[in-house]
Order: C-alpha cells, then structure tokens, then sequence
C-alpha cells in the first residue's frame, strides 16, 4: 500500500523544516522523521519507499531535507554545516511530535544518520529509535578515519541496515565498531549491496523494504 504525502514546510523555526509528510490512512499513533545522505535529497528513491512503507503500517513519516541542501541544490555538505543540520533534525522531530502522541523514531541515510546518532548521543531521549541506512563507518580507502567518537555516548537504540559491499565500511568494521555503542543495537547485512543498499530495480526496492520492516519490528515491536 502507498500512502499519500503534501508538502511541509515550517519555517518559523530556525533552521527551517522542509520536506513532505506521509499521513497514513490508519495511524498507530506513532512517527519517523527521514533525512537523506550527503550527495542526494528527501527525494532519494530509497526515502521515499521507506517513507511510504512505513506510512503504509501506520506510521505518521516526515521525509525532509536537511538545511544544507534547503541552501544548495546540490553538492555536499561544507565543514560548519554538521550543527545546523542536527538542528534541523531536532526541529523535524519536534515537528512531527506536534502530529503523533506516540513514539518518534529517527531515520537517516548515510551522512543524514551519521548527524542522528550524534544528535541522539549529545541528547539522549530526544527519540526512541533510530533507523541508520549505510551508516558512513569511515572515507573509502580510509579505515583510520573512523567516525565512532561519538558511539559509547550513544543511548538510544538503533537499526542499522549495511551493505556488504559497502566501501565506507564493511561488514566486519560495523560488528566492531558497534561494539562501543552502550544501547541496544542491531546489524541488518544487505547481501551484495554497496553505499547505495542496491536500491536499483523494483524487485531489490522490494526485498530490501521488506526486509527492514521486518527487522524494524523484531526489534522495536
């Protein structure tokens, strides 16, 4: 089932929140804020089937971007845009807690989960899950750059969804760095798929939805 969405947008909050919320047509009360990767947008392919599976299950689902790319339509983020982005990221979820009286989950690929656990560590209980895609573990071809400082802080329980072939960490590099998270937490391997989860052809979109739903309920009911 998809769900239908409208445009969002609050801009009396600073940053801003921009985006498209998904109201699902039998709502269980709880909500997902969704973000993107630093390359890409709220209009990824992969958010936007996430987004509606979820909304398809009940799930109130704010997809938005963050304030970098509300700045630039493209490129990456720039060295002093990480605060401001976690910012935004506090604002979606305040946003989103305005529409649902239950649990908020938050959900990122890439750099956008990166500044979720980040968030989550520096402010423990600012939401109940976190749903990290291709968390970006460390730069390709360089493992000692690891992104982990932030990980024994990290209280909030999380889904993380990896690809075995992913060249900003593999499977083996996840199992050991997750081992500093304190948290509840969980490793979904993606057979065969690299940074992008493999999210390419109507049947891998499928399977890999499927697959995170199910995880997804396994771990947080």
């Amino acid at each position: 089932m998809t769900s239908g969405f409208q445009t969002f947008s609050d801009v009396a909050c600073d940053p801003p929140v921009r985006g498209f919320l998904h109201a699902p047509d039998h709502p269980n009360g709880n909500g997902l804020v969704l973000t993107h990767g630093a390359g890409s947008n709220c209009q990824a392919p992969l958010l936007v089937a996430m987004a509606e599976a979820f909304a398809g299950r009940g799930f109130t689902v704010l997809r938005c971007d963050l304030p970098f790319r509300q700045r630039r339509p493209h490129g990456p983020p720039g060295p002093g845009d990480a605060a401001e982005d976690r910012a935004g990221l506090k604002n979606a979820v305040a946003d989103l807690q305005r529409s649902v009286a239950g649990r908020i989950f938050l959900s990122g690929h890439s750099y956008g989960g990166r500044q979720a656990t980040m968030l989550c560590a520096a402010e423990p209980g600012v939401v109940d899950g976190l749903l990290l895609f291709s968390y970006p573990l460390h730069p390709p071809r360089k493992p000692e750059q690891l992104r982990t400082q932030h990980f024994p802080q990290l209280q909030t329980p999380a889904l993380f969804v990896h690809g075995t072939r992913d060249t900003f960490g593999s499977i083996e590099e996840m199992e050991t760095a997750l081992r500093l998270i304190p948290s509840k937490h969980e490793l979904l391997p993606v057979q065969g798929a690299g940074h992008d989860l493999g999210f390419k052809g109507k049947t891998a979109r499928e399977e890999l939805v499927s697959t995170v739903i199910e995880a997804f309920a396994h771990m947080f009911g």
